[in-house]
C-alpha cells in the first residue's frame, strides 16, 4: 500500500504568526534543523528578497515533511490582502488547511476573509491559537470571538500550561498527556506526567475531553451510548467521533499554544494526520493540473503540478520533467505519484489551472490552445477563449474565471529605459501576468503599458522582480486609481470599416448599460452561423480589450453589453485588422458625453491604543473618510471608515507616524460609488 499524501494549506491575518508555524511543524517534522525566524529573514518559505525584506509571505512557498507514516504537501500562503489570488490557487489543490487566529488580536479582516475563502472552496479547516505565552492573552475570550464572528462552535484539543508567568508546555486532550521541551527544543512528552496524579490543570483536561465527547457523540452513535450509560470514552473511539465531526461545518477543532515557542506543534500535526479527507478520485488520462507558475532565473519557467495520476520516469510524456520543489530548490524524482505536488518542466508554455493529459500529442495540444480550450478546473468556461463549448447557434452568457474575482485598483504606466528592450519587457510583463492572475497588462500603441495591481505593495514587488529575476530596466510612473466607467444611455448603432490593401472588415455595432460589473457580447444569428471560429473569437477579444482600456482612459468600461448586428470579412483578413475595427467602432459609438465615471471607496478597519483615537480619526475624516463604526474596551480604539481610495495614498506611512507605530489596519474594497472629483 502506498503512503497516504495530504496536501495542506497554511491560512492567516498579516503577523498572525502563520509563516512562524510553518517553520514550526518542518522543524517538529524534522525538515529542518532549526525553524527559520521570519523577523531575522531567515524563514525557510519565505526565500524571495522582497519577502525577507518586507517580513511578509508573497509567493505561496511549497515544502515536504513526513509525519506519522503520511506524505504532507505543505504550502504557506500570503496573508496580505494584495496577494488574495495567491490563495485562491492554492485552495485548488489541498485537502485541509490550518487557519491561525492570534490571540493578540482576534479574528482580524483577513482572518475571515481567509475562512470564508476555505469554506466557498469547501476545504477542511483545524484552527490554531496563536501567541499564547503571553499569559496576558486570553484564550478563553479567543475561542469565544472565533465563535462569535466566524460562527463556528471551537472544540479545543490543546491546553496551554502556565508557570510563574511562563508557558511551560501543553496538555493534549486526545491522549490526556502533558508535551514539554527536550533539551533540543523538541516537544516530546512528559512520560512522569499523569492526568489522574492531580497535577495543576488536570481538572481542565478532563473538562475539555469531557466537551469533545459530547460534541463527538452527535456524530457516532457508540460514543453517545457510551456517554448515556456513563462509562468511558475510550480516545480510539472518540477518535473516530472527532474525525466525523471534523467534516461538519458547525464545528472546528481547535489547538492553541504558541509558534515562536514552539508549544502546540506537535499535537497540530498530528492532527493533520487523523482529520483531514484523502485525496480525491481523479479521472483517467489526466496527467495532472497546473495550480502557479514560477520563473526561476538561469531556470526559466517552472509549472507547481499536482500529479492526477502514478507514473515512473519511463512512461513521463517526452520533454517532461518533474521535480520536487522545497522553497526555491528543485530536487529531481524518478517517479510522480496521484495527489502530489512537484515542479513541472515542459517542452511547452503551461496556464494556470490547465489539465494537462496523458495521451495528448504536442500538435493536438497546439491546436488546442490556437482554439482556446485549454481545460482548466479553476473556472467555467470564459466566453473569450471557450468558443467550442457553446452552440453555434447561441450566444453564451458571460461566466467568471478566477481573474474575474479580482479587480485591479491601481494603473502605473511603464516605459522601457530603451527601445532595444522593448520586446524582453513585454515578454516578462507577460510572463508575470501569466503567474498572478490579480495582476494585469495593458499594452499602448504608444509603445508603454499599464500594470494594472490590486494595491501599492504588489506593485512594488512586481516591479522589483522585473527588474531582479527578468533583468528588465524601465521607468515606472506614480500609481493612479483605476475607476470604473458606465455606459450611461444606449449608444448606437453605428457602422464602422476598416481596409487594409485588398482585405476589408465591416461592423455595425450598438451598445447597452447592464447592472452589476459584466460584459456581454451578442452576435447576430448569421453572423455566429456564418464565421468561423477564430473570426468569433477575434470579434470578442476585440470587444473585451476595449471595453478594459476605457473611453476616458480613467479604467475599464463596466456593466455593458455590446451588440454586432453585422460583420463581414474578406477571407484572409489578419487578426490585427479585427482589432482595429472593432476598436475604432467602440470610440465612434461611445462618446465622453455617454460615461459617467464610478471611484473605489474602500473599507478601513482601524484599531490603536486609545490615547490616538482622536487624531487617527481627524486623519480619516481630513480624507473625505466617513467613520461608520466605533468601538473599543478602554485600552483599544477600534473603528471602521468607508474612505474613497484616491484619498488613502500613502496611509501606512501617515498612521504609523500619528500613532507612533502603534495603530493596524487592513483596507477591502467596500465598492464603487459616482465620483464628485
Amino acid at each position: 500500500m502506498s503512503q497516504p499524501v495530504r496536501n495542506i494549506a497554511i491560512l492567516a491575518h498579516v503577523d498572525a504568526g502563520k509563516t512562524t508555524l510553518s517553520e514550526r511543524i518542518l522543524f517538529t517534522a524534522g525538515e529542518v534543523r532549526r525553524p527559520g525566524r521570519v523577523e531575522e529573514g531567515l524563514a525557510t518559505m519565505d526565500y524571495l528578497p522582497e519577502e525577507k525584506d518586507r517580513g511578509i509571505t508573497i509567493e505561496s512557498g511549497v515544502a515536504h515533511f513526513e509525519w506519522k507514516d503520511t506524505w504532507f504537501n505543505f504550502i504557506d500562503t500570503p496573508g496580505h490582502v494584495d496577494f488574495g489570488a495567491e490563495v485562491d490557487t492554492a485552495l485548488t489543490a489541498v485537502e485541509g488547511a490550518i487557519l491561525v487566529v492570534s490571540a493578540a488580536s482576534g479574528v482580524e479582516t483577513q482572518t475571515v476573509a481567509a475562512f470564508k475563502k476555505l469554506r466557498e472552496a469547501g476545504v477542511r479547516t483545524i484552527l490554531f491559537v496563536n501567541k499564547l505565552d503571553n499569559p496576558d492573552y486570553s484564550l478563553d475570550e479567543t475561542l469565544i470571538n472565533i465563535e462569535e464572528v466566524l460562527g463556528v462552535r471551537p472544540v479545543l484539543m490543546t491546553l496551554p500550561e502556565y508557570r510563574d508567568g511562563k508557558m511551560t508546555g501543553v496538555l493534549d486532550v486526545l491522549s490526556k498527556s502533558r508535551l514539554e521541551h527536550s533539551a533540543a527544543g523538541e516537544e516530546v512528552v512528559d512520560e512522569g506526567w499523569n492526568v489522574d496524579d492531580g497535577w495543576d490543570q488536570a481538572h481542565d483536561l478532563k473538562k475539555h475531553y469531557a466537551e469533545a465527547v459530547e460534541f463527538a457523540s452527535n456524530f457516532d452513535d457508540e460514543i453517545l451510548k457510551l456517554a448515556m450509560e456513563g462509562k468511558p470514552v475510550p480516545a480510539k473511539i472518540l477518535l473516530r467521533g472527532l474525525k466525523a465531526l471534523a467534516a461538519c461545518d458547525d464545528y472546528a477543532l481547535c489547538y492553541a499554544g504558541s509558534a515562536m515557542e514552539g508549544f502546540g506543534v506537535r499535537s497540530l500535526t498530528t492532527a493533520l494526520t487523523f482529520f483531514l479527507p484523502e485525496v480525491p478520485a481523479f479521472d483517467k488520462g489526466e496527467l495532472g493540473q497546473v495550480i502557479r507558475l514560477r520563473y526561476f532565473k538561469g531556470v526559466g519557467e517552472i509549472s507547481i503540478f499536482r500529479s492526477h495520476t502514478d507514473l515512473e520516469r519511463k512512461a513521463w510524456p517526452a520533454g517532461f520533467e518533474f521535480s520536487r520543489l522545497k522553497a526555491n530548490l528543485l530536487v529531481p524524482v524518478d517517479e510522480i505519484r496521484a495527489g502530489d505536488i512537484y515542479a513541472l518542466r515542459t517542452p511547452f508554455e503551461t496556464e494556470l489551472g490547465e489539465v494537462i493529459y496523458l495521451d495528448e500529442r504536442r500538435e493536438t495540444r497546439d491546436e488546442r490552445r490556437e482554439a482556446g480550450t485549454l481545460n482548466s478546473k479553476f473556472s467555467q468556461a470564459d466566453p473569450r477563449l471557450r468558443e467550442d463549448d457553446v452552440p453555434r447557434t447561441s450566444n453564451p452568457e458571460p461566466r467568471t474565471s478566477i481573474r474575474d474575482k479580482y479587480q485591479p485598483l491601481l494603473q502605473t504606466r511603464v516605459e522601457c529605459l530603451g527601445s532595444e528592450d522593448f520586446l524582453h519587457v513585454d515578454k516578462s510583463l507577460n510572463m508575470l501576468s501569466r503567474m498572478d492572475p490579480s495582476f494585469r497588462v495593458q499594452k499602448d500603441d504608444g509603445g508603454f503599458w499599464y500594470l494594472h495591481t490590486v494595491g501599492e505593495v504588489q506593485l512594488d514587488v512586481l516591479l522589483s522582480r522585473l527588474k531582479r529575476e527578468f533583468g528588465c530596466e524601465v521607468k515606472a510612473g506614480s500609481p493612479e486609481v483605476r475607476w470604473q466607467e458606465r455606459l450611461c444611455r444606449e449608444v448606437g448603432p453605428v457602422e464602422n470599416s476598416f481596409q487594409l490593401g485588398p482585405h476589408k472588415i465591416s461592423i455595425k455595432l450598438s451598445a447597452t448599460p447592464l447592472e452589476g460589473d459584466a460584459h456581454d457580447i451578442r452576435l447576430s444569428a448569421d453572423f455566429l452561423e456564418t464565421a468561423p471560429r477564430e473570426i468569433l473569437a477575434g470579434v470578442r477579444s476585440a470587444l473585451l480589450e476595449s471595453a478594459e482600456v476605457g473611453i476616458l482612459g480613467k479604467g475599464a468600461l463596466v456593466g455593458v453589453r455590446f451588440e454586432v448586428h453585422e460583420f463581414t470579412w474578406t477571407e484572409g483578413a489578419l487578426p490585427p485588422m479585427i482589432k482595429k475595427a472593432c476598436a475604432d467602432a467602440v470610440t465612434k459609438l461611445i462618446k465622453l458625453a455617454d460615461v459617467e465615471l464610478y471611484e473605489p471607496i474602500m473599507e478601513l478597519s482601524l484599531e490603536c491604543p486609545v490615547n490616538f483615537a482622536g487624531l487617527v480619526t481627524g486623519d480619516i475624516q481630513s480624507r473625505d473618510g466617513k467613520v461608520k463604526e466605533i468601538g473599543g474596551d478602554g485600552k483599544t480604539h477600534f473603528l471602521k471608515a468607508e474612505v474613497p481610495l484616491r484619498k488613502i495614498f500613502g496611509y501606512a506611512t501617515g498612521v504609523r507616524s500619528i500613532s507612533k507605530g502603534t495603530a493596524l489596519y487592513s483596507m477591502k474594497l467596500l465598492g464603487y460609488k459616482p465620483a464628485t472629483v
